[in-house]
């Protein structure tokens, strides 16, 4: 993948860069969800480059058509992998939609909801923590079913609902060093993400055990916040900063030997920050010392992998891709080899492995009906392979599966790879070793 530095500053030099790598081949038109629903040039990657730079030189305006191209798109970046000549797509969308909040903001409405969502929620993992707890009580009343088939609200809250998974109060403890099983190997600091560490709390404290019996001390800094990829997709680039600013410090003063994270999404923005600081006179080189230590749990793994697994999982299982992990850090082999080391595991692989299951950060709530296509085709594949565990590897994805079970009537159960590793030592691990639920 070619990456350029996140910049909001929408220019004809960069675009004329671009051009001279892009030749309107078309290869990347299979590739992209939203021209396989519209088919329109417009809905694609080709046919959205061409109206960045036509807004760049500005021969056409940053509203109206041009807004509406852009906001459709997933940047799922299925076309970056499709691309023979390394157009960096992701930049370009990324520094186009920081144009369009400049240029021409969201409603005022917008503007509060995400100032919210940005700044005083998925900034402070504490209060979602909190909205998790308030939620739980109301999960287990049914209310949040009910929810869901309640005509008379917004299908972006219908949607919402839907993708709750099941809460339960595990999870691990900021601040806490949890030890190494056996022969200690090394010491990492572990990126526990926002939405994940509220509503997926299993799955991080899965990725824990598992970094401990693979011999490994697991520090969780105190203090984190969002990696700032729902901000960066919306173009709010400075909160994004910010909260990369943040982050660096924190893990840099941890003195770890890695950086670990186990969301796609989240961690393909962290391994971009020093693209995103590149012209920060202070955090340009902290930048370029945090994204060398960063890696995906999977990608740590599979070379880290002490043992393997012996506790048997006699099941069929298909991986489901995260866009991010597969497309943007080039991690597409790790998490299959993880998976085929668990006895009786039996993977059988999607027809197209490679397609955006339609979650895409918050896409599917702020498009519900374009994401419920791009949904429905990537359950048709997975219902043809038989799967009775449907295996991933981000948070939007592992909450996008459990919408598209309940949506295509399968007899499935969603799961992160590390859930899974995890499961396949518990027959040899005792409660005492187990990460204690948060209170």
């Amino acid at each position: 993948m070619t990456s350029t530095s996140h910049t909001s500053t929408f220019s004809v030099s960069t675009l004329r860069a671009l051009a001279e790598k892009c030749v309107h081949c078309g290869l990347c038109l299979p590739a992209c969800p939203t021209y396989d629903i519209f088919r329109t040039e417009m809905e694609g990657p080709r046919g959205r480059i061409m109206l960045m730079r036509a807004a760049a030189e500005g021969t056409i305006p940053l509203d109206g058509a041009f807004a509406r191209h852009i906001d459709l798109c997933l940047d799922c970046r299925a076309c970056e992998a499709a691309c023979p000549s390394g157009v960096p797509y992701g930049t370009l969308l990324e520094t186009a939609r920081a144009r369009l909040a400049e240029e021409a903001p969201p409603s005022r409405v917008q503007q509060i909801v995400q100032r919210i969502a940005f700044r005083q929620l998925l900034a402070y993992p504490r209060r979602l923590r909190a909205l998790a707890a308030l939620m739980r009580p109301l999960q287990r009343l049914g209310l949040t079913r009910l929810a869901q088939r309640l005509p008379m609200l917004p299908k972006s809250l219908r949607v919402m609902a839907s993708l709750l998974p099941p809460l339960s109060r595990e999870g691990i403890q900021p601040g806490a060093i949890y030890p190494a099983h056996g022969q200690r190997r090394g010491r990492v600091a572990f990126f526990h993400g926002c939405v994940q560490d509220a509503f997926l709390g299993r799955v991080n404290a899965a990725t824990v055990r598992v970094l401990q019996r693979n011999g490994y001390d697991v520090y969780v800094p105190e203090g984190q916040t969002c990696c700032g990829a729902p901000a960066l997709h919306a173009g709010d680039v400075e909160t994004a900063k910010a909260m990369a600013r943040q982050t660096i410090d924190l893990f840099l003063a941890s003195g770890c030997d890695a950086y670990i994270n186990n969301a796609g999404g989240c961690g393909a923005t962290l391994k971009e920050y020093a693209h995103l600081l590149a012209d920060d006179p202070v955090y340009a080189e902290k930048a370029r010392a945090f994204t060398a230590r960063v890696f995906d749990v999977n990608e740590f793994l599979a070379k880290s992998l002490r043992e393997p697994p012996q506790h048997p999982i006699p099941a069929r299982a298909t991986y489901v891709d995260s866009c991010h992990l597969r497309n943007a850090q080039k991690v597409i082999d790790e998490p299959r080899h993880l998976l085929r080391s668990i006895p009786n595991l039996e993977l059988v692989e999607l027809a197209r492995p490679d397609r955006c299951c339609g979650s895409a950060g918050i896409y599917n709530i702020t498009h519900p009906d374009v994401a419920d296509q791009v949904l429905d085709a990537k359950m048709e594949d997975v219902a043809s392979t038989g799967a009775e565990v449907i295996v991933t590897s981000n948070t939007g994805c592992y909450l996008q599966m459990i919408r598209g079970v309940h949506k295509a009537g399968l007899n499935a159960r969603v799961v992160h790879v590390v859930e899974l590793l995890d499961e396949a030592y518990q027959g040899e691990h005792t409660s005492e070793e187990r990460t204690h639920d948060t209170k």
